[in-house]
């Protein structure tokens, strides 16, 4: 261990009111909410990468809350309240983000999200019209659109896709840069005064009755007031208790093409595969429902199993009969649980927790963040 010195002590670690371990979408949005309310205060970030390790500059940049196939399957495993409420809650969230950080900082784009249905889906596409209108009706209380779902096979044949047979498109969905928005949500934190401190592994905290003790990798031991983990899949390494598993996420991206016949976010097979343009480059991710067990992990790689399985989608569907290249791939990791609702709570005196996004932090997480920030 190599300890810190009398001058890193006291310049950089004495005195920290409040602690935020984890400086993704929730854990910046928990220190400037905490800075808004607080300016006097020390808050500080413990961030154990050199970039917040974990989902929020790996995700896909969807600025969403559900596909009409994933929202139906919610409808069988939570009440519809619950369901709406968590719909309510990440468009809420979308907004927040959008106004804290601007559309033109997040290269935010409107142009819809699309589910594709291949043929031997013709069931669950009809299905989900049938659910159409019921689902219309009652999020036009949300997203201020009389038709949130429409039907739109005749883009088909636009797109360019192979077996593709039905779509149907969320029109209040939109698309985002997630490198421009972390840059932004940082330089908001450094501008309120946040300390943010990178490379600061917590290997454990302790609450005594005067303050949180954290325990960093390979240096040792600093006391703070109070602490909000947003650490989101990597929460058990901390609270082994919470109700949260590690879900890992694998990802490509193509080199540039020459022309692109879709732009906007698109899903398949319940959200979780999904796609998007990124300017001319095609990215693709998802399909950790093939190796369940295996993809329930906090550890970044990827598997030759979901990897041909993303190539395959890629060839066969999405860019039939074009030439590309995959230039880079790559993992992250969310945090999932029993409920689709994230865990935003006091777990005592002078410890919060917000965590398990469910691979919905872009849209959840300023509105966690925020909540748990109004915890103290």
């Amino acid at each position: 261990m190599t300890g810190f010195s009398f001058w890193e002590i006291d310049t950089w670690f004495a005195g920290i009111d409040f602690a935020v371990i984890g400086s993704g979408i929730t854990g910046l949005n928990a220190a400037i909410r905490l800075k808004e309310k607080y300016p006097s205060r020390k808050v500080t970030i413990f961030e154990r990468g050199m970039l917040p390790a974990g989902a929020s500059t790996r995700n896909a940049g969807f600025a969403c809350f559900g596909s009409l196939t994933e929202l139906a399957a919610d409808m069988e495993t939570h009440s519809e309240s619950e369901v709406f409420d968590l719909i309510k809650k990440r468009w809420t969230g979308l907004k927040k983000l959008r106004e804290r950080c601007g559309d033109n900082f997040l290269d935010y784009q409107n142009h819809g999200g699309t589910e594709i249905f291949r043929a031997e889906e013709k069931a669950i596409a009809d299905r989900c019209t049938e659910l159409m209108p019921w689902f219309n009706d009652r999020l036009q209380k949300v997203t201020g659109m009389k038709n949130t779902f429409v039907r739109a096979d005749e883009r088909i044949k636009k797109y360019s896709f192979a077996e593709v047979e039905k779509l149907i498109v969320n029109r209040a969905e939109g698309q985002i840069d997630t490198g421009k928005m972390m840059r932004r949500l940082l330089d908001i934190a450094r501008a309120k005064g946040v300390e943010i401190m990178t490379g600061a592994e917590i290997e454990s905290l302790k609450e005594n009755k005067n303050a949180v003790s954290l325990h960093l990798k390979n240096y040792g031991t600093v006391e703070v007031g109070k602490v909000i983990v947003a650490v989101n899949g990597f929460a058990n390494r901390l609270l082994p208790q919470t109700d949260l598993q590690p879900a890992r996420n694998q990802v490509v991206i193509t080199a540039p093409l020459q022309k692109i016949p879709f732009q906007g976010c698109f899903h398949y097979n319940r959200g979780y595969f999904y796609f998007r343009n990124i300017g001319n480059r095609v990215l693709l991710g998802g399909g950790r429902n093939l190796a369940e067990a295996a993809e329930t992990t906090d550890a970044f790689g990827e598997t030759e199993l979901i990897q041909n399985a993303l190539r395959d989608l890629l060839g066969r569907v999405i860019l039939p009969k074009t030439d590309y290249q995959i230039e880079q791939s790559w993992s992250g990791i969310l945090g999932v649980g029993t409920s689709k609702n994230p865990i935003v709570k006091k777990i005592s005196e002078r410890t919060a927790v917000a965590v398990r996004l469910g691979g919905m932090g872009v849209a959840i997480g300023s509105l966690t963040g925020e909540e748990a920030a109004d915890l103290f």
